[in-house]
């Protein structure tokens, strides 16, 4: 389930949401959240997003919406 970006935790490999001129979008790609901002896991480059929702990375090598909702279920 995906859950708002202002709970995302950190310290730990994360799919983050994002909306774009042409909608939402997981990135395909786990980021990881630091004071700073948000990197790359997997290059440590930083990443200039602005992400919406979160959820974790878990196993899969791409991430895919369950739906097109991100809603958080509560």
């Amino acid at each position: 389930m995906w859950k708002p970006i202002l709970t995302a935790p950190f310290g730990r490999n994360l799919t983050l949401a994002v909306f774009d001129e042409d909608g939402e979008h997981a990135l395909v790609f786990p980021c990881m959240k630091e004071r700073e901002g948000w990197r790359n896991a997997a290059t440590g480059a930083w990443v200039d997003i602005r992400p919406t929702h979160w959820r974790d990375w878990g196993s899969h090598s791409v991430p895919a919406l369950d739906d097109n909702s991100f809603e958080d279920g509560s």
